[in-house]
């Protein structure tokens, strides 16, 4: 009973350590922008690629929910180092909402088809999880834009989607190749489970 509680404490302790590690960096590069128009081209979908590969759903879960917050109560968080609760209820704000939901359905399909995998299949199952989850951080970023800017959703798709996807397509490349090498390397170096 003992040694439950124990383990108990250490797996909390491990999931809010890598939370905060991972919100940490996702606050130091997800402001850094290029502005293309109304939504920029930031380095926050990399974070979290690598966050949901590396630590899991859970962790990358709780790290997102942590930047999310802290953008919110006003730190400059957020791209072109904003933050407030306007920009989450601003045109953009459906895309960082829409980060939660690429974080748990990537995280889910990587769990579920992923995890008995290697090699070159790992990695294009790891793909197609973050392209799935990509997918639907459009959808709900590109409703939320619609209904906030008044734009139709073909005129939304040509600001607010095309742009990025050849960017995010080379973004979920590198993370679902150097993803698992790097959670490997982690769990045999003991920091990850």
């Amino acid at each position: 009973m003992k040694d439950d509680k124990m383990s108990s404490a250490k797996s909390k302790t491990y999931i809010m350590t890598s939370a905060a590690i991972m919100t940490a960096v996702m606050c130091i590069l997800a402001p850094l922008s290029v502005p293309i128009g109304p939504v920029p081209v930031s380095l926050g979908t990399l974070v979290l690629y690598f966050s949901v590969v590396i630590l899991g759903t859970q962790s990358a879960f709780i790290s997102c929910v942590l930047y999310l917050l802290l953008g919110a109560v006003g730190l400059p968080v957020f791209t072109g180092f904003t933050g407030g609760l306007a920009k989450v209820a601003g045109p953009t704000g459906g895309y960082m909402l829409g980060y939660l939901f690429l974080i748990l359905i990537s995280g889910i399909f990587i769990d579920r088809f992923a995890g008995g995998l290697s090699g070159t299949k790992k990695k294009a199952a790891i793909f197609i999880a973050l392209a799935i989850g990509t997918a639907v951080l459009y959808a709900f970023g590109l409703a939320w834009f619609c209904k906030v800017s008044g734009m139709t959703a073909g005129a939304a798709l040509a600001v607010t989607v095309y742009p990025f996807i050849p960017l995010d397509v080379l973004k979920m490349i590198l993370a679902s190749a150097a993803g698992p090498m790097i959670r490997d390397r982690l769990k045999q170096a003991g920091v990850l489970r």
